[in-house]
């Protein structure tokens, strides 16, 4: 009988101690899977207002940064179509913008673009975003277009983000913005293959396709990749600087120079001189 007694009472210690371990764990995985979720989201770059500093850094990389790149290693090659008639909005030369949210190669893009857009004009209400989380170069944190505005004295910037990051259910992803009859044909005709990002810079430019490596961007958040296009040494200064002097260049071509300050820097000027004609 004593025996009995004892084995019930250490069985009953040994269950209460049981589950004690056990909510331990369950409060351990709960904390890790918290802690991996919260990183996720982080390199992810989730939706949102973009940061104040973020969006300093990036519209205001300094003069001697873009001179010391020079084209760096992006490859902004513009071609010249048949048919391409000159592009004006507002009385004013239009640089059409075709991309998508969820798309790597326009994530990448954008960086170049708000920092060479920003010489000409203003932003607000940039926002952050990635790129889809499913395609090659997953989660590119990036910038979006859609709900921003622009304005400028020199340039009239129409951006155009076809679909969200966010899957459909259909192997596609969530309509965005919708093309004009006017931007579709322009699209249509002058695109290769239809390929983003794609833009046509007043014009007298056509752009398709990313213009420097999407690779130097990955596993970087939105701050180390503006923090890293202050520094010329960088590969992402080169990729993203230089891309954004090519793109200069092309929108300097389409506003008769203006303003002189951009346009007329050597760094600017040496460029113009290899762009198609």
């Amino acid at each position: 009988m004593t025996n009995t007694v004892a084995k019930a009472r250490g069985g009953s210690g040994s269950k209460a101690w049981i589950i004690g371990v056990a909510a331990l764990v369950v409060v351990l995985i709960a904390l890790v899977v918290a802690v991996v979720s919260t990183k996720s989201s982080t390199k992810k770059t989730p939706t949102g207002t973009a940061a104040t500093s973020v969006v300093h850094q990036v519209t205001n990389v300094p003069a001697s940064v873009a001179a010391s790149v020079g084209v760096g290693t992006g490859q902004a090659t513009p071609t010249v179509p048949t048919g391409l008639t000159a592009l004006t909005k507002d009385g004013k030369p239009e640089l059409l913008y075709v991309g998508a949210e969820y798309c790597p190669y326009c994530a990448t893009e954008r960086w170049a673009m708000v920092e060479a857009l920003s010489r000409f004009g203003t932003f607000s209400n940039l926002k952050l975003t990635h790129s889809s989380s499913s395609d090659v170069f997953p989660d590119t944190p990036t910038f979006t277009f859609h709900g921003a505005t622009y304005t400028s004295p020199h340039l009239t910037f129409t951006p155009v983000e076809l679909s969200t990051n966010q899957p459909d259910g259909n192997g596609g992803y969530t309509p965005l913005d919708t093309l004009t009859t006017e931007q579709q044909d322009i699209v249509t005709r002058f695109s290769q293959q239809g390929s983003i990002p794609f833009m046509d810079i007043g014009g007298r430019f056509i752009l398709s396709g990313v213009t420097y490596d999407p690779k130097v961007l990955q596993g970087k958040t939105a701050e180390e990749i503006a923090a890293a296009m202050q520094d010329p040494t960088t590969d992402i200064a080169k990729g993203a600087i230089g891309s954004a002097n090519s793109l200069t260049a092309m929108i300097c071509k389409t506003t008769g120079n203006q303003p002189a300050k951009v346009c007329s820097t050597p760094t600017i000027t040496a460029i113009q001189k290899t762009l198609p004609s």
